[in-house]
């Protein structure tokens, strides 16, 4: 048994021989956990909200947005980078494009940007939401650039490195493909990414505090972000996401991230945009990749199927699960550069599940 599982197992099978609501008691250690975080100085801040049923279930605030001033962190109103949470609100707005015939998810991707060197092997769009378009990933401190530039500007960075594999035969994770998807998007849409990401998934699933970060314009409600550093925090480096946005340049509350994994425990909704090949995760000879277009697709350490995506920003750690059995969304954001929690999170998530059976 996996440390997680038996701890969790062990935590709640106590409770309920002690004649305790394992419902409340998974809250209580839930939140002890979560305080803990803070006291030891592990992270600066969290916020968490969760969703049940279609209603908020358990959602708090712990430590600061803003260690200098002493800010609390409010799951409604604090906003965080969600770094690669952004690749699902983009893989949303890639389905609303294929629905309106707009994009082929099998074409290639030199029909929509001609301009983009040609590779020893063609690719299309599915393989690049899918990374298994061979695009290689970061290097060095590509991951934290803090220049001015649009997604095109940023085609410099990777356009002429050749691909890592023949598209298709293998997995490689990268956020460069989401800068050519986005590219494509806005080609024959005809307007900016971002316009179009609001104008046909923010608005509609009313998520009124998240959008691209800008560098100079940030909100006063805006976390500071910071990195660890010795004993405590320092600030993190200075980065502009602009540029990679489709992959990791949102910015969104704990509150936001949840009502948009609430839309997709609708099925009508699933249906509509035929998503579900966006959920289904891609196989490679006979490996599953546990990655679908934009999303991860996994199993939680009881076998429960849950999808989503995990967040690693510079100042920011995301995650979002969504859990269609169970009928629950988990979103929980901290304004920390890799705080090294997920093992935590993850007991925080099976204790507020609270079953033990898949």
């Amino acid at each position: 048994m996996r440390p997680i599982q038996k701890y969790v197992s062990d935590f709640l099978a106590s409770r309920r021989l002690m004649g305790e609501d394992v419902q409340l008691a998974g809250m209580l250690e839930a939140d002890r956990l979560l305080q803990q975080l803070v006291h030891d100085n592990t992270i600066p801040g969290l916020a968490i909200s969760v969703r049940k049923n279609n209603q908020p279930y358990f959602q708090k605030g712990y430590g600061y947005a803003n260690l200098e001033g002493q800010v609390l962190v409010d799951p409604q109103r604090t906003i965080f980078r969600i770094a690669s949470i952004s690749k699902p609100i983009a893989a949303t707005a890639l389905a609303v494009m294929v629905r309106e015939g707009l994009l082929d998810l099998d074409a290639s991707i030199y029909k929509y940007l001609p301009y983009f060197p040609r590779k020893e092997y063609d690719f299309t769009l599915r393989h690049l939401a899918s990374h298994t378009a061979g695009i290689r990933g970061y290097r060095g401190r590509e991951y934290g650039l803090d220049l001015p530039m649009d997604s095109r500007e940023s085609l410099r960075i990777f356009q002429d490195d050749p691909l890592l594999f023949k598209p298709g035969s293998n997995y490689s994770y990268t956020s460069f493909g989401w800068v050519l998807i986005s590219l494509a998007m806005e080609e024959v849409s005809g307007v900016s990414f971002a316009d179009y990401v609001k104008k046909k998934v923010l608005e509609p699933f009313q998520m009124k505090d998240t959008f691209p970060e800008i560098p100079g314009e940030q909100p006063p409600q805006m976390a500071h972000f910071y990195t660890r550093y010795r004993a405590g925090f320092k600030k993190a480096i200075p980065v502009d996401n602009r540029y990679k946005l489709a992959g990791g340049g949102y910015v969104s509350t704990a509150v936001d991230v949840a009502k948009f994994g609430q839309q997709f425990l609708d099925t009508s909704l699933i249906e509509a945009l035929n998503m579900q090949q966006f959920l289904t995760a891609e196989v490679i000879g006979s490996r599953e990749t546990h990655y679908g277009l934009g999303w991860e697709i996994n199993q939680d350490a009881w076998g429960r199927p849950t999808f989503g995506h995990i967040g690693k920003g510079v100042g920011g750690y995301a995650v979002l699960y969504v859990y269609p059995e169970e009928e629950m969304v988990f979103s929980l954001l901290v304004n920390c550069t890799n705080p090294g929690i997920q093992e935590t999170l993850d007991m925080v998530v099976a204790l507020l599940i609270g079953g033990l059976e898949k």
